[in-house]
């Protein structure tokens, strides 16, 4: 049984597996995404459009706002997803166990496709990406 644990927050992803329910896990990678450690400053700046109002004087923006961090963490949720999702089909996961921190979790959730949701056996709401291996398998049951 291939047995996949995620460790994410907005700019770093740790993908562990286990080979078995009792096993240890095996860090398999480490992946950074810098641009979610920019500050916004340094961040393209790109502001919606503006338009004036059909009567009258006024101006409003053309479309919604979203803060380019935050752009940048679902982005980075959407790659981890599709990375996940091509491990699944090819047969690589079985079980997935996903601890994030709770406004990345929220993003996972929103680029998870149904097949690999099934596959999700627990999720944990915590930030645990500098943690040791160890205490990373301790946040977990004991049987996986």
């Amino acid at each position: 049984m291939a047995i996949w644990v995620l460790v994410a927050d907005a700019g770093r992803a740790r993908f562990f597996s286990a080979d078995s329910a009792t096993a240890s896990l095996v860090e398999a990678e480490d992946r950074l995404h810098p641009e979610s450690r920019l500050h916004e400053r340094e961040m393209a700046s790109d502001e919606p459009g503006r338009t004036h109002d059909s009567h009258g004087e006024g101006q409003h923006a053309m479309g919604k706002k979203v803060d380019p961090k935050s752009q940048e963490a679902i982005r980075f949720a959407k790659e981890l997803c599709e990375d996940l999702e091509h491990r699944r089909t090819g047969g690589q996961v079985d079980a997935l166990y996903v601890i994030a921190e709770p406004a990345f979790l929220g993003h996972l959730r929103d680029h998870m496709g149904a097949p690999l949701k099934q596959l999700v056996r627990d999720e944990i709401n915590r930030d645990l990406t500098e943690h040791a291996v160890a205490d990373i398998r301790g946040h977990l049951p004991e049987q996986l």
